[in-house]
């Protein structure tokens, strides 16, 4: 049927039943694949006669029901007109899961949960001390805490934890690998325990439930008030997850200025909110390349360059003026610090790409990176950092759904776009009875003209 497509004195007629055909083969493969994707669950031969008493009470179950949109974007159609269309790559054929189909389930029960506190601050010691008490003694959990920890002298006041102290497992950052030993996070405090949490694991991260007992929370949505009732229902598999995107950022050194005396392994750390480059201690503004997928994109002069995930656009990338992303958007967002142009607004990338960022050659100074707060270090001239969206994201336990947790943060902890409402027309009083002719001294009171 091909060879009809060619030749210029191809009857007319032809052609047309050419381009339904393939336009026909096109549809059907189509449904073939619909077919293939579906669930499987199109029963047959159901009773025609439901009573109403079924249909409230399916009304009823599916009002319940979790979200049930997608929030991916709808697949777009790939036949442009008559005869365009997207040339089918297998190589390029991938699923990206609904996240709002996102639900935890453990495929055994857990076992070991491991408990991150708010450090030096006393106002977490009793909601600590209740929980690794109950998920010991009523969940038979096995425990484990940072050793410092055990240090705190405040611990001593509460009697019911000499009782437990001794059965409790401890870890030292930087010595002791939890990879394959923890089942579970709880995280007590603020939004640097979930911090933390992704710097202890660099590669596959337990599911994270957070504890708001911090100063801001916008990442921890779990109330302590009821937490027996809510750490159930996680353990019981009743719980969604936002997948928290991170970022790979590894730093190359110029092999010409390192000796071998001070040679190192590259930093390839994984972040959860940004990496940081800025000018440090220097009074000159930052030069730096940016470059994308190779392509040299701008220099930045300026404070420096944040990169964040969209869990970090709303932190220290909206303070510079970005836009806040959902979390469950895949991208990079790349924010500048306090730039020396007017006309350079932040941008977001695609997650796939790969942004690579150096020291102008012609900088008057260097520049300083850091991640997430952490591993501060310096970049020479020839140095380069590499940023990619990593495999392994934080799977963050929702306290409702995706959409819900996301804006009541938003509301809760950044007051976004609270205002004071502006009064109906009712309210006036004085302007609807007054016209568009009247003056100042006209609406005036017989009092205030007397005064």
């Amino acid at each position: 049927m091909d060879n009809l497509w060619v030749g210029s004195d191809t009857d007319l007629s032809i052609l047309h039943q050419c381009r339904m055909a393939d336009r026909l083969e096109y549809r059907l493969e189509c449904l073939r694949r619909n077919c293939r994707g579906g669930s499987g669950g199109a029963g047959g031969g159901g009773s025609s006669s439901t009573s109403a008493e079924d249909c409230n009470d399916e009304e009823e179950s599916s009002s319940r029901r979790r979200r049930t949109r997608s929030l991916n974007a709808p697949s777009p159609f790939q036949q442009f007109g008559p005869c365009g269309r997207i040339m089918k790559n297998s190589a390029m054929v991938m699923t990206i899961q609904d996240p709002a189909s996102q639900r935890l389930t453990w495929y055994k029960p857990p076992l070991t949960v491991l408990v991150i506190k708010k450090v030096r601050d006393a106002s977490v010691l009793s909601p600590f001390v209740q929980l690794v008490k109950w998920l010991m003694q009523e969940k038979r959990m096995v425990v484990f805490v940072e050793a410092a920890v055990m240090e705190e002298t405040h611990l001593d006041q509460y009697p019911e934890f000499s009782s437990i102290k001794d059965k409790l497992m401890t870890f030292r950052d930087g010595k002791d690998d939890l990879t394959d030993k923890i089942d579970f996070i709880i995280c007590l405090g603020g939004d640097g325990t979930l911090l933390y949490a992704s710097h202890l694991f660099q590669q596959s991260v337990p599911p994270v439930m957070a504890f708001h007992l911090g100063s801001l929370g916008f990442l921890t949505p779990f109330q302590f008030n009821n937490f027996q009732e809510q750490v159930n229902n996680v353990l019981e598999g009743n719980a969604a997850l936002t997948l928290r995107s991170r970022l790979r950022c590894i730093v190359m050194k110029n092999k010409e200025t390192q000796n071998s005396a001070n040679k190192k392994a590259p930093t390839n750390l994984l972040v959860l909110n940004e990496v940081v480059v800025d000018r440090g201690p220097s009074p000159y503004l930052s030069n730096i390349d940016l470059f994308l997928d190779g392509k040299h994109i701008t220099s930045v002069q300026g404070d420096g360059l944040i990169v964040s995930t969209p869990t970090g656009s709303t932190a220290y990338a909206v303070a510079a003026g970005a836009s806040m992303i959902h979390p469950s958007v895949p991208a990079i967002m790349v924010t500048p610090i306090c730039p020396h142009s007017l006309s350079f607004r932040p941008i977001v990338v695609p997650a796939g790409v790969e942004l690579k960022i150096s020291v102008s050659p012609d900088s008057r100074n260097t520049s300083w990176v850091s991640f997430d707060g952490r591993n501060r270090q310096e970049l020479l001239h020839g140095d380069s950092l590499r940023v990619t969206t990593s495999i392994y994201p934080v799977p963050s336990i929702c306290a409702q759904d995706q959409i819900t947790d996301w804006f009541d943060s938003l509301a809760e902890c950044l007051h976004w776009n609270v205002r004071k409402r502006q009064k109906h027309l009712e309210e006036l009083t004085d302007l609807t009875h007054s016209s568009s002719n009247d003056t100042l001294d006209s609406l005036e009171t017989p009092e205030e003209k007397e005064s």
